[in-house]
C-alpha cells in the first residue's frame, strides 16, 4: 500500500484527486493540505510515501519552498509537483530541488497513478513533454543572483514566477495592484526585459525562487 498526501489549494481540486486516487487498491490517502505550511506539518506527522503537490497556492508557502522543506525533515517521502505550466525554467527548479515527478494537472488519472508508482518504486516521472537528455541539462544551467533589484522587486518578480496575480501579489505584499503594476514596469525597465515571460526566465536564471523573502 502506497501512502499519499495531497496537497491543493482549491478544494474541489484536492478532492478531485483524493476520490480518483481511492479507487485505486494500492493507494492509501493518508492526509490532505491546503498550503504549503499545512503539508510541511502533515507531512512530518503522516511520513507518506508520496506527496501530490501543487506549486501555485496564493495562502502560505508555495510547493517549491513546501517541498523542499519536506524533503528536508522526512526521510523516505518523495514530492510529484502538480502544475499547470510546462515551461523549461519550472521543470528546471523542480530538477534543482530533486524532485522526483513533476506532472501537468491536464493530465489523465492514470497518468496521476503511474507517477505514484514510478517514484514510489526509486523512479523519476517528468511528464512534460522535454526530452530525457534535455532534463538532465536543465539542472546544470543556474545563474547568479543579481543586486540591481530591491527586496520588493525580487519578491515581485519569486510570486511572478510561482503565477500569481498582481492582485494575488498586492494582497500579499499589502500594497495596491497599481503599485504592482508600476514595480513590473520598474523590474523590465532597469533589466531591460521586453515581457513577463522574460522577467520569469530572468528570475529563475539567478535563484529567486531559492529566496527566503517576505512569503509567509
Amino acid at each position: 500500500m502506497i501512502k499519499v498526501m495531497v496537497v491543493d489549494d482549491h478544494v474541489l481540486i484536492r478532492r478531485g484527486i483524493v476520490m480518483l486516487l481511492e479507487g485505486y487498491a494500492d493507494i492509501e490517502i493518508v492526509g490532505e493540505a491546503s498550503n504549503g505550511d499545512e503539508a510541511i506539518v502533515t507531512a512530518v506527522n503522516q511520513q507518506p510515501d508520496v506527496i501530490l503537490m501543487d506549486i501555485s497556492m496564493p495562502d502560505g508557502l508555495d510547493g517549491f519552498t513546501a517541498a523542499e522543506e519536506i524533503l528536508k525533515q522526512t526521510e523516505n517521502t518523495k514530492v510529484v509537483l502538480l502544475s499547470m505550466h510546462d515551461e523549461e525554467v519550472y521543470i528546471q527548479k523542480a530538477i534543482q530541488l530533486d524532485v522526483c515527478g513533476y506532472i501537468l494537472k491536464k493530465s489523465q488519472g492514470g497518468e496521476l497513478h503511474e507517477a505514484i508508482q514510478t517514484v514510489h518504486n526509486g523512479g523519476r516521472y517528468y511528464k512534460v513533454g522535454i526530452p530525457e537528455d534535455q532534463l538532465e541539462k536543465l539542472s546544470q544551467h543556474r545563474g547568479k543572483e543579481s543586486s540591481i533589484l530591491s527586496t520588493r522587486e525580487k519578491e515581485i518578480v519569486r510570486l511572478t514566477i510561482l503565477g500569481y496575480s498582481n492582485k494575488q501579489i498586492s494582497e500579499r505584499l499589502y500594497i495596491s495592484p497599481k503599485t504592482v503594476e508600476n514595480h513590473k514596469a520598474n523590474i523590465m525597465q532597469k533589466l531591460g526585459l521586453k515581457n513577463k515571460s522574460e522577467m520569469i526566465q530572468y528570475g529563475i536564471n539567478n535563484s529567486y525562487l531559492d529566496l527566503k523573502l517576505n512569503n509567509h
